[in-house]
């Protein structure tokens, strides 16, 4: 088999970048009926509901579980990878997201009081995740991989 087949064979690959667009293309939905915004740069953007990171590690831990055995050693890698991924996102994610938040309304006052101009660039404030948008990133990575790794 050469590299080309191989490659577009790998169903663990694919169902990992199914379960990482599913995650991020229902975040366009979600955010057009809670903000009336749309935009396709969404799929592109980091942090919200549901985990893209924690939807595809979980596809992938669970695909090479379902592939090589729960007990593969394949397995607990993948699984001690997702862990670090998810726990990543809810915490030290989010905690760079609550700081850019503090700074984002510092710079605000700095503005107001005319001591900063004001083409100073915010920062991004969402850039990780609940614990609840990791579970759900989580469920949603397993479902995927149940489905498409039978």
């Amino acid at each position: 088999m050469n590299v080309f087949q191989e490659f577009f064979g790998n169903r663990i690959l694919w169902t990992c970048l199914a379960a990482w667009f599913l995650a991020q293309a229902l975040k366009i939905p979600r955010v057009w009926l809670k903000e009336k915004r749309f935009s396709w740069k969404i799929i592109f953007e980091l942090g919200g509901m549901p985990s893209s990171h924690s939807a595809t590690v979980s596809a992938l831990a669970t695909s090479i579980g379902i592939i090589r055995g729960f007990d593969s050693p394949e397995f607990a890698i993948s699984s001690i990878l997702a862990m670090i991924v998810m726990t990543d996102a809810s915490g030290v994610r989010r905690a760079v997201g609550n700081h850019a938040i503090k700074i984002n309304e510092m710079l605000d006052e700095l503005i107001h009081n005319g001591d900063l101009n004001k083409t100073v660039e915010r920062l991004k404030e969402i850039l990780g995740h609940t614990p609840f948008q990791v579970l759900i990133g989580m469920l949603l990575g397993i479902a995927v991989a149940l489905i498409a790794i039978r």
